[in-house]
């Protein structure tokens, strides 16, 4: 009978009903608990299991190129780093604002990394989340003569668009990106992340009046972090030289 019960669940796509229906079974019998409260805790397990499938499913479709937390980053490195404003970005509020967010920074100061873990965020929180550098964004864009792709950057609920001014766009860059922030203006929030001052995007999107236009949306409602100080990535790096400079010195003072 309880196959056939579970055999039945599955059928009508009830899988986590049935996956924990035998030990629901027990634990009613074991607590005598009343029918309603069963049936309320088998409901509990279908919709844990379709959470953690959709949570999953946005995962993938997010495209992120590595999974990092805020928890994860070490603030310590660089204290100028002002860690409310972090954790309040985090709550991803903005989202619910349709507000933009915009990181200017050198290379490795942590750009990448919170842009991904303001995205984590967004996606347990409940929302729709895809990632592409511009330059693979413009490609895509570029690419797609009909535009199909275009769906794949104005459905998400967060837009991040990382690396700007990293590479030299291809033509028409500035129109593809024109095209998504206006499209998304006021109902969907986007970050967007790069190394160049908003002064020289004019000279990265190689169009001055597209860029003007995209700059006029985009900064109407953002929340822009300017992050300074050294890059985490050559932490290591650093941290060698200054070994190998203390063994020089050590080694020079027992020559002499």
């Amino acid at each position: 009978m309880i196959e056939q019960i579970q055999f039945q669940l599955k059928s009508v796509r009830l899988s986590g009903m049935a996956e924990h229906l035998q030990v629901r079974l027990q634990e009613a019998k074991a607590n005598d608990l009343p029918y309603d409260t069963f049936l309320q805790n088998l409901l509990d397990d279908e919709l844990s299991r379709r959470r953690d499938r959709l949570l999953d499913r946005r995962m993938k479709q997010a495209r992120f190129p590595y999974l990092r937390s805020i928890d994860e980053f070490d603030f310590n490195f660089n204290p100028t780093i002002n860690k409310r404003t972090v954790k309040e970005l985090a709550t991803t509020a903005f989202i619910t604002r349709h507000e933009n967010v915009l990181f200017i920074g050198p290379p490795g100061v942590g750009k990448t990394h919170f842009s991904v873990a303001f995205g984590i965020e967004a996606i347990q929180n409940g929302y729709s989340v895809y990632y592409r550098s511009v330059f693979d964004m413009a490609q895509d864009l570029y690419d797609d003569p009909e535009k199909t792709m275009m769906t794949k950057y104005l459905k998400p609920h967060l837009l991040i668009l990382d690396e700007l001014g990293m590479k030299s766009l291809p033509a028409k860059a500035a129109e593809a990106l024109l095209e998504v922030i206006h499209r998304r203006y006021q109902q969907h929030s986007t970050i967007i992340a790069t190394n160049r001052p908003i002064e020289d995007w004019g000279k990265i999107l190689g169009d001055t009046a597209a860029t003007s236009a995209v700059l006029d949306r985009f900064l109407e409602l953002v929340n822009i972090m300017k992050i300074t100080g050294p890059s985490y990535r050559l932490r290591n790096i650093k941290k060698g030289e200054m070994n190998i400079g203390k063994k020089e010195l050590e080694k020079g003072s027992k020559t002499n």
